[in-house]
């Protein structure tokens, strides 16, 4: 039996013995020399693989051309859709609406006897401004909503900005006394501007330039406060006129403790009240709104005691303690103390009784 490794026949015998195994695969010298070494080179080697990369098409894009390509159509494709939409609906910029000029009243209110002086804290414990507030905290903002075209934060802005021009130009100490305009006139409309320093200049009782029109201010010369805590009491109120128009009404009496100029410094016991009712219109577009400034639309003040006269709705003239008038001729009888928008049915009224103090 044949071994593991053996052919079927069995094992080969070995004719010539372990050397003459590899007889048959010796080359004579006549081959060895017949025969040629050749060594191709890298590109010869590889011709055989070279098809198996393909080449791309000189005219298929690369992946960041194409991106390229896109970018550019939709920067196309949006520009001429932004052309299109300014075609059909152009941008309409806001109407320049030029200032009005400031219609003006001025009512002096005339005492019907000799002006009660004293004290300043006695005159405002005993007069109708005794539970009025100090200063601008008399000039209190209303509960505030947005309207149809503006929101609420406007409508805040709005009033702020017309409660500031009533302390600017009825409560800042160098504006009463006479000393700058300044605070009040920042806050104006450009348009304005040329309208009130006529008046400031040259005050006039014609409803165009009465210096009263625009603020308080006393003529150094003849009067100084008598207590620098100015007695306030006022509503705001405000209302959408038109889409791109605001409109604040305010209406307050600001109480003044007057005393002479010569008086100096010293105790005061010959101080008077000095009263004065502003029905103040205000009105408000967008760029006042944005740039911090107001239109003044009208402008009515009752204010007394002081004298009638030709000039007397011009500017304030305060008949101070125990001065009088003459007789006006028995006008109207005026409380400046009274609530509500002041009626005005003569340039000259009778100061009521009852918003003199009670001493």
């Amino acid at each position: 039996m044949a071994g593991r490794g053996d052919p079927p026949e069995g094992p080969v015998p070995d004719p010539g013995g372990g050397e003459d195994e590899y007889r048959s695969v010796v080359f004579d010298e006549s081959f060895v020399n017949a025969a040629r070494l050749q060594e191709f080179s890298a590109e010869e080697r590889m011709g055989e693989h070279s098809q198996a990369v393909r080449s791309r098409p000189a005219w298929e894009p690369r992946s960041g051309s194409r991106q390229a390509v896109l970018l550019v159509l939709l920067i196309l494709l949006a520009f001429g859709t932004a052309i299109y939409l300014g075609v059909r609906n152009p941008y309409q910029p806001p109407v320049d609406q030029r200032a009005e000029p400031l219609r003006i009243t001025v009512v002096p209110l005339a005492p019907q006897g000799p002006v009660p002086g004293g004290q300043p804290t006695q005159l405002f414990d005993h007069s109708p401004a005794a539970e009025y507030r100090t200063g601008a905290a008399g000039i209190n903002l209303p509960v505030a909503g947005r309207t149809t075209h503006f929101s609420e934060s406007q409508v805040v802005t709005a009033l702020s900005i017309a409660k500031d021009y009533l302390v600017a130009s009825s409560l800042e100490p160098d504006v009463l006394a006479g000393v700058t305009v300044r605070p009040a006139r920042l806050l104006l409309d450009p348009d304005q501007l040329a309208q009130f320093d006529q008046s400031v200049e040259s005050s006039l009782d014609d409803g165009r330039h009465a210096e009263a029109g625009w603020l308080v201010r006393f003529d150094p010369a003849e009067v100084a406060l008598a207590d620098p805590g100015v007695r306030v009491q006022g509503t705001l109120r405000f209302a959408e006129t038109a889409a791109d128009m605001l409109e604040v009404t305010a209406d307050h009496t600001f109480t003044y403790a007057l005393r002479p100029a010569a008086a100096g410094a010293g105790p005061v016991a010959d101080a008077s009240l000095f009263t004065v009712h502003r029905a103040v219109h205000f009105r408000f577009d967008r760029e006042d709104l944005r740039m911090h400034r107001a239109e003044l639309l009208a402008s009515t003040v009752q204010a007394g005691p002081q004298a009638c006269g030709p000039d007397a709705g011009g500017a304030l003239h305060p008949l101070l303690a125990g001065e009088r008038t003459p007789d006006p001729g028995r006008p109207a009888v005026t409380d400046p103390y009274a609530t509500g928008r002041p009626s005005v049915s003569a340039l000259c009224g009778t100061l009521a009784p009852s918003a003199q103090p009670s001493l």
